[in-house]
């Protein structure tokens, strides 16, 4: 696993510069087990400004940094699983770096899918495989063509087109920024699956 930045990174607008971010947003975690807090006071912002490129700057404009690092989850039994704390543990050292961006995962597989849901009750994400398992047939009875690598194949293929391969998430002060009761999702449709590997790449200031 890799983890790369560029300082020196040019800036996510060509023609505008990003100014520090002023924060006063509270530290909103989700976790994998009980109900998670937010701490802080409700309502807290941070705001990223971006100016023009001509406007003066006593400390210059800020460069934007990268990351990238690959995150392998090991074979999961068929259904939901929520993954929040591997994905966090793996890259805290480099969410660290950050105080404003986005935190975009991307999922190298084409029978498994990623999402954003229910963090604290795992019956949400039971009741989702039931709902995935009974909307996309699987079987003699379903009207597949592709069924050379198994019945639940090309079932897994259409649900990872469902729910999507890639997850969009802010980041703020070192954290991802998710709501009180999210968390990430890593979706496995395949009976017999195999290790799941998540692209993750950071950007911001």
């Amino acid at each position: 696993m890799q983890a790369v930045a560029f300082a020196s990174a040019p800036a996510i607008f060509a023609s505008a510069s990003v100014r520090p971010c002023r924060s006063a947003a509270p530290d909103i975690v989700s976790s994998d087990s009980g109900r998670p807090r937010r701490r802080g006071a409700r309502g807290g912002a941070v705001r990223c400004e971006v100016a023009s490129s001509s406007a003066p700057s006593a400390a210059g404009p800020q460069a934007a940094r990268w990351a990238q690092r690959t995150v392998v989850v090991p074979p999961q039994r068929r259904g939901c699983h929520l993954i929040t704390n591997k994905i966090v543990n793996e890259i805290r050292n480099d969410l660290a770096e950050f105080k404003c961006g986005m935190a975009h995962l991307f999922l190298q597989h084409t029978s498994a899918s990623l999402t954003i849901n229910e963090n604290y009750d795992s019956d949400v994400q039971a009741d989702t495989e039931t709902f995935l398992s009974r909307i996309v047939p699987e079987g003699p009875s379903a009207p597949w063509r592709h069924t050379m690598e198994g019945p639940d194949d090309m079932p897994a293929h259409i649900k990872s087109s469902m729910f999507g391969c890639s997850l969009m998430i802010p980041i703020t002060n070192g954290r991802l920024n998710m709501g009180t009761w999210q968390g990430i999702w890593l979706c496995e449709h395949r009976d017999h699956a195999t290790p799941r590997q998540i692209v993750i790449t950071l950007n911001g200031i």
